[in-house]
C-alpha cells in the first residue's frame, strides 16, 4: 500500500520555485537544498493522504478543507480569485463613458447598483446555520450591528462546522441565507450598511 505513495512523496520533495509564501520571496532552489525524502512509513502514508485530500479539494466546489484527528489539524485551501476588480472595472468603464471624471467612478458606482451593496459572502459551499443550536438566538439579526471578526453563522461542510466571520463592520440590513439550507461559495449571506 505504501509503495504506490513513494512517487508522490518524491514529487513533494522536488524544489518548486513557485511554492514560496503568498506574496513573499521565494528561496533559491540551489541555496535551499530539498528536504530529505521521508523514510518512515507513517510519514509516507501521511504525505499520500495529504495528496489525496488535495486532489479531492481540486475536484470539488469547496474552497477549504479542514481535517482534525487527535491533536493534529490540517487545513487545505484553494486560491480564491477576487471578483471585485472585474466588477469595479465594469462599473468604472460604464461611468467613464457617460461622465468625464474617472476618479469619482468607483465611489459613485457603489450606491447606484443594489448588487453592489456591501455583504458578507460564503467562503465555501455547505449548509448554513444562523444560530449556534436550534432554538437559540441567532448570531446576527436584521437591524443589529456586526463587527469585523464577529461570527455571523456556521456552514456545515463534510460534517465539519465552520464559523463564518464578518469582514465588514456596520448595520445588518438583510439576512439573505436561510438557516438549514444549502449555500454556495461566494453567495451573499448578509447585507451590511457600513457605519
Amino acid at each position: 500500500m505504501t509503495d504506490d505513495l513513494v512517487p508522490r512523496a518524491e514529487r513533494r520533495a522536488a524544489p518548486r520555485p513557485e511554492a514560496g509564501p503568498v506574496g513573499g520571496p521565494v528561496g533559491d532552489p540551489v541555496a535551499d537544498p530539498a528536504p530529505p525524502l521521508p523514510t518512515d512509513p507513517a510519514d509516507v502514508a501521511l504525505l499520500g493522504l495529504i495528496d489525496r485530500l488535495a486532489a479531492l479539494l481540486e475536484r470539488s466546489e469547496l474552497t477549504e478543507l479542514e481535517v482534525e484527528m487527535g491533536g493534529t489539524g490540517l487545513v487545505l485551501r484553494k486560491p480564491i480569485s477576487v471578483e471585485v476588480p472585474a466588477v469595479a472595472a465594469a462599473a468604472a468603464s460604464a461611468q467613464s463613458g457617460g461622465a468625464g471624471g474617472t476618479d469619482a467612478a468607483p465611489a459613485g458606482g457603489g450606491s447606484a447598483s443594489p448588487a453592489a451593496r456591501p455583504s458578507v459572502k460564503a467562503p465555501l459551499t455547505g449548509i448554513w446555520y444562523g444560530s449556534p443550536t436550534p432554538g437559540s438566538s441567532p448570531y446576527v439579526v436584521e437591524g443589529g450591528e456586526v463587527a469585523v471578526g464577529q461570527v455571523v453563522g456556521l456552514i456545515e461542510a463534510m460534517k465539519l462546522f465552520n464559523e463564518i466571520k464578518s469582514d465588514l463592520a456596520g448595520r445588518v440590513t438583510k439576512i439573505r441565507a436561510e438557516s438549514g439550507k444549502l449555500v454556495k461559495a461566494k453567495q451573499v449571506l448578509i447585507e451590511v450598511d457600513p457605519l
